[in-house]
């Protein structure tokens, strides 16, 4: 897999850079109703197989990401958190309670 191809398949998907894992189910989900001949729609068979090929990218993509559990990070992706721990405790005038 290329850079390219991932870029590709969430242009197919019609997602942006950063989306998370439900998102890419939950779209895939919803493009194969969308696509398939049984729900109506014209058979598109080269439609299925750029979703399932996309599908297939991202999922491989994400099952080889390599997560990060460090403080900073979590921080980064809850900043509420970050306030919490640096003021908690702190009165009004910046004294601790």
């Amino acid at each position: 897999m290329t850079y390219d191809d991932l870029m590709a398949a969430l242009t197919e998907f019609d997602l942006p850079q950063q989306v998370t894992l439900k998102k890419i189910r939950a779209r895939h989900r919803q493009l194969v109703r969308q696509y398939h001949p049984d729900r109506g729609a014209a058979p598109d068979n080269d439609k299925i197989r750029r979703i399932n090929a996309a599908y297939k990218i991202l999922n491989e993509y994400i099952s080889d990401y390599r997560f990060d559990f460090s403080k900073e990070i979590f921080f980064e992706q809850y900043p509420e958190e970050r306030l919490q721990e640096q003021f908690y405790g702190v009165g009004l005038w910046g004294e601790k309670g």
